[in-house]
């Protein structure tokens, strides 16, 4: 159903989808400029799950959430990974980490908060590292 007060952005795809895109280019754009190798973006893991960013950090594979507001009048965005968010992104890491032929030595959760708009340009990029442990009962593969 399509909601009349919901604007959408040219292409036909909502606004908010548009600004989360453009808020992780720019994540990605500063973490290869702080020595990070993207390997990739909007990885799918399963139907509901997916991981923003995934990078290394030397020898750490880092599973990164973006965040993107216009501005920071209403807090932090880094306050909207909730325990919520946390448990589906420990969940998503441990399904990445189950594919790979090869287990990292070390892993971790970092934030990047990017604010701005893409019409406005980029005010500020804060990288947040090892924001939270893997959640709940989750462990990693042996």
């Amino acid at each position: 159903m399509w909601w009349p007060f919901r604007k959408a952005a040219r292409d036909g795809e909502p606004r908010h989808l548009r600004v989360g895109e453009w808020g992780e280019a720019e994540a990605a754009r500063y973490l290869k400029k702080q020595g990070f190798k993207v390997l990739g973006r909007r990885v799918r893991i399963g139907r509901s799950d997916e991981l923003d960013l995934v990078c290394r950090d030397g020898v750490a594979l880092v599973f990164v959430e973006v965040k993107t507001r216009r501005s920071e009048a209403f807090g932090r965005a880094a306050s909207a990974v909730d325990r919520r968010k946390r448990l589906a992104l420990s969940r998503a890491a441990i399904r990445y980490l189950k594919r790979l032929k090869e287990q990292p030595d070390c892993f971790r959760f970092d934030v990047v908060e990017v604010i701005g708009s893409p019409e406005e340009g980029v005010e500020t990029v804060r990288h947040i590292e090892n924001v939270f442990p893997l959640e709940g009962r989750l462990r990693p593969p042996p």
